[in-house]
């Protein structure tokens, strides 16, 4: 069968810079051109154009001119994804489904059947990992919804598609049967990770507009044996963590860096560090294997020591990035159930700067509760602990966490979305049951002003010549080794300042 696969559009329809390619697709593509498919991904969020904004933090004011475009049917990037449906001819159609991106995604599956009613369309990603009913509900254009981990379901559909068999037993599918919606029971996590083919990078469509180091994107394991309320990761990957073996993904990274020239590699782990004494074995491989490359990846204040910032570094590490998430103990444990103490912040914050890696804080604002001296007390523990870089995120109700079930009990959050709902509210807002009262302990007006001063202080944090200074010496072996790094990073940092 030909089989496309969309990541749709979202960064592209407000020209913001997008980075990588869709991991989780390639490894679809993969399995199935291992089982004798012809699959082709079409990542619709790729920079094609010359992308313009930078400023993460600014975002949400974007949010108007991406609904107006992802409701703008003639937009020229919808009218590509027909050219590319006309070329491809495809069999089935499988679409990746972020939260954020529900109404480029369902938009996306109605221009699919639009071209040709007879192809299946099938959903799968966090979002419907967990809102499975309402997906296959509110869309008439969404014939099944895969659940979790797709791999194995996924390839499993495609086979009974093409035979015209029975979906009653493939596990983790949702489907409509006799205008009812069913649902299969949960798919079995896959247990050998290294069973698994390496993601089909070769496969993307328009692999010219993909640099190397977004080729270097990777995940070693799935999964995060942790319960922040506020993350919705066990919805797709569980409650737990599986590893790919070390001699597995240091063979991924050896076939990338020969195929693609990469020497910047990205490991996208919710938490890389989660086994020490795994990353301490890496390290060891890794400069056995001397590949001579860079990486990064994601680590938790209570799972790193002086050693294993050393080794790190010594193998190549030059990023790491962390959750700090609030400056309040209170917060962290009552609210977010992190598990970790602002004293535990400050400690591994001193030994990340002792390591010399560049490291980038992780905060969040706007929670359940969250008073604004504690808003205030996380930009304090900022500026104490001096990240290298600060990412300030405001926080957003997601399906499948502790904090929005805890919402739709008091009445903050509602969990009941139309089509319409999703195409015409901005994402920021899509489960606030009242979108002037985003938080129960100020007013909308008394919140809108503490996070502008959060987020232009965190702005101008950031903006420190020394820190720019770092980041740019952490990456200065890319640089040498990919000299249009530099100058693909310095326009970034331009768009970024405006």
């Amino acid at each position: 069968m030909r089989i496309l696969l969309i990541d749709p559009p979202f960064y592209r329809f407000i020209k913001y810079y997008n980075r990588f390619f869709p991991l989780g697709l390639a490894y679809l593509a993969a399995v199935l051109r291992d089982n004798g498919h012809q699959a082709l991904i079409y990542d619709a969020d790729a920079n094609k154009e010359k992308a313009e904004e930078m400023d993460f933090s600014a975002l949400e004011e974007k949010y108007p001119d991406y609904l107006k475009s992802v409701n703008q049917l003639s937009h020229p990037i919808w009218e590509e994804l027909r050219d590319v449906l006309n070329e491809f001819k495809p069999d089935l159609v499988g679409i990746s489904v972020f939260t954020t991106k529900v109404a480029s995604a369902f938009t996306a599956a109605q221009i699919v059947k639009s071209s040709n009613p007879h192809v299946p369309v099938v959903v799968g990603g966090p979002h419907p990992s967990v809102r499975s009913e309402e997906s296959l509900k509110i869309a008439p254009f969404v014939d099944f919804a895969v659940r979790g981990e797709a791999e194995a379901s996924f390839l499993r559909l495609v086979q009974a598609v093409e035979a015209k068999g029975n979906y009653g037993n493939i596990q983790g599918l949702s489907f409509r049967a006799d205008g009812q919606i069913c649902h299969n029971p949960a798919a079995e996590f896959i247990r050998d990770l290294d069973c698994l083919p390496y993601p089909a990078r070769d496969l993307l469509l328009n692999r010219s507009t993909y640099t190397s180091e977004d080729m270097g994107l990777m995940m070693s394991g799935r999964g995060c044996p942790f319960e922040c309320t506020f993350c919705s990761s066990a919805g797709v990957w569980g409650r737990g963590v599986r590893f790919r073996s070390i001699p597995n993904v240091i063979g991924e990274m050896r076939q990338v860096r020969a195929s693609y020239g990469t020497v910047q590699f990205g490991f996208k782990d919710d938490i890389f560090t989660v086994s020490p004494k795994r990353v301490l074995e890496f390290c060891r491989l890794l400069e056995d294997a001397k590949l001579n490359v860079k990486w990064d990846c994601n680590a938790r204040v209570n799972l790193i020591d002086e050693r294993l910032l050393a080794e790190m570094r010594s193998a190549g590490c030059n990023g790491i990035k962390i959750g700090i998430e609030s400056g309040s103990d209170r917060v962290l444990k009552d609210v977010m159930k992190k598990n970790i103490t602002v004293a535990q912040v400050k400690r591994a914050a001193e030994l990340i700067h002792k390591s010399g890696i560049h490291w980038t804080g992780y905060f969040m604002m706007g929670l359940p509760t969250e008073t604004e001296r504690e808003m205030l007390q996380t930009l304090d523990l900022m500026r104490q602990i001096k990240p290298d870089f600060a990412s300030l995120s405001v926080y957003e109700p997601f399906p499948g966490t502790q904090l929005f079930d805890a919402g739709l009990a008091t009445g903050d959050v509602t969990d009941d979305r139309t089509l319409e709902d999703y195409c015409a509210r901005s994402p920021k807002y899509y489960y606030f049951a009242d979108l002037n009262n985003r938080i129960d302990t100020m007013t909308d007006d008394q919140f809108r002003h503490i996070e502008r001063f959060m987020k232009s202080t965190f702005h101008k944090y950031n903006r420190s010549p020394a820190r720019v200074f770092k980041r740019a010496r952490a990456r200065s072996a890319l640089y040498l080794n990919k000299p249009a790094a530099l100058l693909g990073d310095f326009r970034k940092f331009l768009a970024w300042l405006r």
